[in-house]
């Protein structure tokens, strides 16, 4: 057999095999047996009717993607018993499709049948924090003589504030489109400027939020926010047998009220304090809170919020004597035994 021969039954096999992965392909030239031994391993897939509903159902109407439309026909089909060559054919699959399908069904779930599975893929391009630096310049102001930004100008100025040496302009939409944002519209909230200070104080809150959780030293999210309160103008009528609670439709404002929230960064816990305003006394207070009733036994709590002028150790000075306002904000002294 010259080299034209083996290079057309190579070409052959590789067509025989288009529904398999790279892997798979090599196994299978490289190795028959093997590819055989496991192609031996059968899957009987059993729909439930709710299963074969749902895929009726998309097969009937509404968008989706081919490959998972053929993944769907490849289900009903081995439900109704079909072989594997006759799906195939049928389809318009390779065997091996058909025998993937049928094994995701089976050692996982309808929905695991029907989605891509997984490919590796490059590693991303822009790390977290010059993620963060990406979104941070698109939503500031574009540079002078620029009416908005454009693709290139991010890459651009990505390019000029980090190590990359060049980015693409489909590495910028990408990470635009999944943080869900349009440079090109003008209504969209906007930075008034991207400097040297503001990118130093986004990588320490980015540096604080990677840290591992300390118990010792928690990291506590802390903002505030009025709230319009709302009442009923008629009270609701109560149930009676057969027939439901009753109100009206009429509401009536109550006047407003503040929530100071904290979040915990590294865990599952919040709480929410009420007050009828945001002072500099009512952010002390919750300042105090959190050392000697949220966190008594950390040594530092490091609370992350925005630049309000009553959000400063200033604010504790005033609500609190000396003394006290050194406990709280020193954290050494607020280990200390009473």
């Amino acid at each position: 057999m010259d080299e034209g021969q083996i290079l057309a039954l190579l070409g052959r096999e590789a067509r025989w095999r288009r529904g398999e992965t790279r892997l798979e392909r090599v196994i299978h030239m490289s190795c028959p047996q093997f590819w055989g031994a496991a192609m031996n391993v059968r899957y009987r897939v059993e729909l439930s009717q709710a299963e074969r509903g749902q895929l009726r159902e998309m097969l009937s109407g509404g968008k989706h993607a081919a490959r998972r439309l053929k993944r769907a026909q490849i289900l009903l089909a081995a439900d109704g018993g079909m072989s594997e060559a006759v799906i195939a054919a049928s389809v318009g699959v390779g065997e091996s499709t058909v025998y993937r399908t049928k094994r995701r069904f089976v050692e996982g779930n309808l929905e695991l049948a029907l989605s891509e599975e997984a490919r590796p893929g490059a590693e991303r391009k822009l790390t977290g924090k010059q993620e963060a630096l990406l979104i941070a310049t698109a939503c500031s102001g574009p540079p002078e003589g620029r009416a908005r930004w454009t693709l290139e100008l991010l890459a651009g100025e990505i390019v000029k504030r980090t190590e990359h040496t060049t980015l693409s302009r489909e590495t910028v939409r990408r990470r635009l489109q999944e943080n869900q944002l349009k440079p090109w519209q003008q209504d969209m909230w906007c930075i008034p400027q991207v400097d040297g200070t503001y990118v130093a104080r986004m990588e320490d809150v980015l540096d604080l939020y990677a840290e591992k959780p300390d118990a010792k030293r928690p990291v506590v999210c802390f903002d505030e926010s009025p709230t319009q309160l709302i009442g009923e103008v008629r009270q609701p009528i109560p149930a009676a047998p057969g027939q439901p609670r009753r109100y009206d439709y009429e509401y009536q404002r109550n006047g407003t009220v503040n929530l100071f929230v904290a979040i915990d960064a590294h865990r599952p816990w919040r709480s929410v304090k009420v007050t009828e305003q945001r002072t500099a006394r009512d952010f002390a207070e919750c300042m105090r809170d959190l050392v000697d009733i949220h966190y008594p036994r950390a040594e530092l709590t490091r609370v992350v919020m925005d630049n309000l002028s009553t959000h400063g150790p200033g604010s504790l000075f005033e609500a609190f004597p000396a003394p006290e306002a050194h406990r709280i904000l020193d954290p050494w002294d607020k280990t200390r035994p009473p």
